[in-house]
């Protein structure tokens, strides 16, 4: 019989509404309803008017490389199946030595999920958090990870111009997806579920992302 922490299904998706936290100078979020049953329609509709990267979301590889597929064409396999949360809270990046403390030197999970507490207040947009350092990105591209998640805005610092993350997952084939809320989610193995949007234009799509206990 299932236990209850592996039967619990998390849902990793931060809230959206109007007003939602975006990068600065990004789009907003902003939700107006263009049909009221208590205005006399006969359903409610919204409308949505926000940036791809709003909330918890998926960067497809068009994100940054003109030759990168757009979202709505990457490999679905990559946003499902088993995954890792690993707890990052309290460094300041995610280096080499994080990764071999927290993986060891065996095969490591396709699929990984930082934790790094970046956002200590929902409401406030966070511009320092814990990223891969480029030593790192290259040895998750080289273990073979399908996968990158962070609770974080970015894989790369929000200062960083090069984006050394974002291209090395981006060569390697690596899904990214970002703004993750992982609170409440124990450190340890589950299963992912993170489909993005069939997207054919965009660089990158809001996501649904849940968690199930293995």
């Amino acid at each position: 019989m299932p236990t209850e922490s592996t039967s619990r299904l998390f849902d990793v998706s931060r809230p959206v509404r109007a007003g939602t936290p975006v990068w600065p100078g990004d789009a907003p979020c902003c939700i107006r309803w263009t049909m009221l049953r208590s205005e006399g329609s006969t359903v409610n509709v919204a409308e949505l008017s926000m940036s791809a990267h709003t909330g918890t979301h998926a960067d497809g590889p068009f994100h940054v490389s003109d030759h990168g597929v757009r979202i709505g064409a990457a490999p679905l396999e990559s946003y499902l199946g088993p995954a890792r949360v690993v707890d990052a809270r309290g460094c300041a990046m995610i280096d080499g030595d994080l990764l071999l403390r927290e993986l060891g030197g065996g095969a490591w999970p396709e699929r990984l999920l930082f934790h790094t507490g970046a956002w200590s207040d929902p409401d406030v947009f966070p511009t320092a958090f814990a990223a891969p350092t480029p030593a790192a990105a290259a040895m998750l591209a080289e273990a073979g990870v399908r996968l990158v998640g962070t609770d974080a805005p970015s894989v790369d610092p929000f200062d960083s111009r090069d984006l050394p993350a974002h291209n090395a997952f981006g060569a390697a084939g690596i899904a990214i997806v970002e703004n993750l809320l992982l609170d409440d989610v124990p450190a340890g193995d589950y299963e992912l579920i993170a489909l993005p949007l069939r997207l054919e234009e965009a660089d990158a799509s809001p996501v649904r992302a849940v968690l199930r206990g293995l």
